[in-house]
C-alpha cells in the first residue's frame, strides 16, 4: 500500500471538490482547477472526515505507481486554490535586467537581443526590482514550468556566476585557467 497515497485528502473550509466520473473540480478563493484522473484510480468522498479517499483498483505495479501520484496532485490543486504556489528568480550580470510590460517578461541576459517570454494564462509574474523575478499562480506545474523555462534562457555559468537562477539556489563556481610560471 502507498504510504501517500492511502493518506485521505482533507478539504479546508472555503473549498469545493466535484467529483463527477473521471473528472475533479476543485474551486476556491484564488481560483478553480480541474483535473482528470486515470481509470486505475477511483475517488471517493468521506463526510465523516471531509475528506477525499484516493483507491486504486488492483496492485498492479502501474496503478500502485499512479495510486500516490494521484493523492498528491488533487492535494496539490487544493493547496493551489488556498493559497497559491510561487517561485522567485535572481538575475546575476552586469547589464543583465528584467521587466514586464503587458502579458510579456522581457529580459536583457547578456544576449544579442532582448528577450521577449509570452507570460501564459494562470500566471502572474512580477518584477519588484530589476534584478528579481516572481512567478506565481494556482498550478503547481504551470508555474514550475515557466519559472523553468525562464531559467533555462541563461542558465548560471560556472566560471562568473552569470545568469538567471532561482533564489538562493548556490552555483557551483570553476577556478579557471591557472596562470603560467
Amino acid at each position: 500500500m502507498s504510504r501517500i497515497g492511502k493518506k485521505p485528502v482533507p478539504i479546508p473550509p472555503g473549498v469545493k471538490v466535484q467529483l463527477n466520473g473521471r473528472t475533479v473540480a476543485v474551486e476556491g478563493p484564488k481560483g478553480k482547477l480541474q483535473w482528470e484522473h486515470r481509470p486505475e484510480i477511483s475517488m471517493s468522498f468521506d463526510e465523516k472526515a471531509n475528506a477525499i479517499v484516493v483507491q486504486r483498483r488492483d496492485d498492479q505495479r502501474n496503478s500502485r505507481a499512479l495510486h500516490g501520484l494521484s493523492r498528491s496532485l488533487l492535494a496539490n490543486m487544493i493547496v493551489g486554490v488556498t493559497q497559491g504556489y510561487e517561485k522567485r528568480l535572481e538575475i546575476q550580470g552586469v547589464g543583465y535586467l528584467a521587466a514586464v510590460q503587458g502579458k510579456v517578461l522581457q529580459l536583457r541576459v547578456g544576449l544579442a537581443n532582448e528577450l521577449q517570454v509570452p507570460i501564459p494564462d494562470g500566471i502572474a509574474v512580477g518584477v519588484p526590482d530589476q534584478q528579481h523575478i516572481v512567478i506565481q499562480g494556482i498550478d503547481k506545474q504551470l508555474v514550475g514550468h515557466f519559472a523553468a523555462s525562464v531559467r533555462a534562457l541563461r542558465k548560471p555559468e560556472p566560471y562568473k556566476g552569470k545568469g538567471i537562477r532561482y533564489l538562493g539556489e548556490p552555483v557551483r563556481r570553476k577556478q579557471g585557467k591557472a596562470m603560467v610560471k
